[in-house]
């Protein structure tokens, strides 16, 4: 087994800073999660291969470690030497005297892939006493304490429960049920954030849980940003001498006085009777009534004589 390149498992720069290596983790480590990927054996590998990578690369010590060890590993590669016979002895616990292994030795340490959290590599380089606690499977008990992962979470409501609020049950693989309450005014894409709730932390605290929403599209409102609209069908009378209609809301129909002359398509504002304004909920949004004017059919003969009739004194003013 070749030694494993730790930067290109995170996918950054032998030069990346602290934060570039922390940031990088954090992304994949999300997308890589067992609780977002139940049941597919190749994401949870690709898990803890990010976890022994952050484990290292975050760590000053291992890193300088792993770089010296790396560049004397290529250097053996490309001048011909086998890997069994290569002097890993020196690479492991301290204490321990150089020898070179053998072929069945460096078979057995490398052949089966490695079963626990970490890999074979990982433990013949740093020593198993070098295990922290921030890698997938670690020792709880070992090591510094760290901060569990962050979780995220799709969830979807309605409208009307962007509108009123809502609450949802949540259960983990691992039997744990928790339940989160999210606030009015979310839209999509809206991040709640329940501190506390994420990945149990090795001897430290839990990381969060954030819940990404996604409000489903209305059967007659749309919304955008915190307005909402809606098609208000008026028939040509009304339009055109003047009345009411009523306009269904997200929370209650209201009566809306349409002025004479009122055109196909006109837009009304009901002041206030939007989606609340997520951070100030007592606040709200304004509604838009769109006029749709409704033509008539199947018009009678004395109705047709009458619009001639009217067409008539148009033409003649």
């Amino acid at each position: 087994m070749d030694y494993r390149d730790y930067y290109q498992i995170l996918g950054v720069s032998k030069q990346a800073s602290t934060d570039e290596i922390k940031k990088a983790y954090r992304k994949l480590a999300r997308k890589y999660h067992p609780d977002v990927n139940q049941g597919d054996k190749v994401a949870e590998d690709t898990f803890k291969n990010i976890n022994e990578a952050h484990e290292v690369l975050s760590d000053p010590d291992k890193r300088r470690k792993y770089d010296q060890f790396g560049s004397e590993w290529q250097r053996f590669e490309r001048a011909g030497g086998q890997a069994q016979d290569f002097n890993w002895a020196q690479w492991g616990a301290p204490g321990g005297a150089a020898r070179t292994v053998t072929a069945e030795e460096f078979e057995q340490m490398f052949g089966g892939g490695g079963g626990g959290g970490f890999s074979d590599f990982f433990e013949m380089v740093f020593g198993r006493g070098a295990r922290g606690a921030g890698g997938y499977g670690a020792n709880p008990g070992a090591g510094r304490a760290a901060r569990g992962q962050d979780i995220e979470q799709g969830v979807a409501i309605t409208l009307e429960e962007a509108f009123h609020g809502a609450a949802r049950e949540l259960q983990w693989s691992d039997g744990r049920i928790m339940k989160a309450r999210i606030p009015r005014g979310v839209k999509t894409g809206s991040k709640v954030r329940l501190s506390g709730k994420g990945q149990p932390g090795p001897g430290g605290q839990a990381g969060d849980l954030f819940l990404k929403i996604t409000v489903q599209p209305h059967d007659r409102l749309r919304r955008k940003g915190d307005d909402l609209y809606v098609n208000v069908p008026v028939d040509i009378f009304t339009a055109l001498l003047g009345g009411k209609a009523d306009v269904a809301g997200i929370d209650k129909t209201v009566k809306l006085s349409i002025p004479a002359e009122t055109a196909n398509g006109k837009q009304i504002r009901l002041r206030g009777l939007g989606m609340p304004r997520l951070r100030k909920p007592e606040e709200r949004g304004d509604l838009y009534a769109r006029i749709k004017i409704e033509m008539p059919e199947a018009l009678s003969a004395a109705e047709k004589q009458l619009l001639e009739q009217w067409r008539t004194l148009r033409d003649n003013q």
